[in-house]
């Protein structure tokens, strides 16, 4: 059906144009929808902060930049956390086009989040060293640890190894990896986590796959144009368009599951820090 929808939408040289007037009916019978819209959206995210809490009772242990760290530490003085899980895995020469367009949205807002009792953190299995080098490389100033040494990335179902992926031991988005998870190891989403008073942490939710979209605001951008997400292919996603933003114009290719490959000739992510 998105294909359908986006098949018949880019159909821009046969577009129906009409007098203002009847434009003016056309546009407040759509008002109408999204009004509907929104206020299911609202209804949607109460349901959302209504779901039920699990209590985290394991000690998590970071690597940061500054040494060791606590799941506590990444509140940061705050009540809740928001975490990017990071679509990067030890010695991965390539970057998640997708994960790199969200954590993009956050340079603006992070100072708004912050003084609005939210913390946001990325979190990626790769080693703290790896991750500096891309984080600096990109000029990204939100915090980003390393769960290399931790169960944190498997605990939360976004990283698993090729024996469970086979064995069907391997959950993601709610149900079964996918046999390609076995050649990744790791893939993306997001968390949030809530701490009370006495300094306990409750796990609230966690969103996967498509769910993400929620936290790209470029697409409420997209959306509206005329040409919408203009997804026609080879993927139907953004991994047909989205880039690093440091490497538009500058060639490479992007597998289907979002990791992008630099052209021939080029640095690529394992450089080391000194390059």
């Amino acid at each position: 059906m998105r294909t359908q929808i986006m098949e018949k939408t880019d159909r821009l040289s046969d577009h129906e144009i009409v007098s203002r007037t009847d434009w003016q009916v056309a546009r407040k019978d759509l008002l109408k929808r999204e009004k509907e819209l929104t206020r299911l959206r609202d209804q949607l995210s109460a349901e959302r902060r209504a779901l039920p809490w699990v209590k985290i009772d394991k000690e998590y242990i970071f690597d940061a930049p500054e040494g060791k760290v606590t799941l506590v530490d990444l509140f940061a003085g705050r009540s809740q956390l928001f975490i990017k899980h990071f679509m990067m895995g030890p010695g991965q020469a390539t970057q998640c086009v997708g994960c790199s367009l969200e954590v993009d949205h956050l340079e603006g807002i992070l100072v708004h989040l912050q003084n609005h009792d939210v913390s946001y953190v990325a979190v990626a299995r790769a080693p703290i060293e790896e991750i500096e080098i891309v984080r600096n490389r990109m000029g990204w100033k939100f915090p980003w640890v390393s769960a290399y040494h931790s169960d944190f990335n498997y605990d939360f179902h976004v990283s698993f190894t090729r024996e469970q992926v086979a064995s069907g031991r391997a959950l993601y988005n709610y149900g079964k990896a996918p046999e390609w998870a076995a050649e990744l190891e790791d893939l993306s989403g997001d968390s949030v986590f809530y701490k009370d008073e006495t300094g306990q942490i409750f796990h609230t939710y966690s969103t996967f796959g498509r769910g993400g979209e929620e936290f790209l605001g470029i697409y409420r951008i997209l959306d509206a144009m005329p040409k919408g997400r203009d997804e026609n292919g080879p993927y139907h996603s953004l991994t047909d368009w989205a880039r690093p933003r440091n490497m538009y114009g500058r060639g490479g290719d992007v597998e289907p599951n979002g990791r992008y490959h630099q052209p021939a000739g080029a640095n690529t992510i394992k450089q080391s820090a000194a390059a």
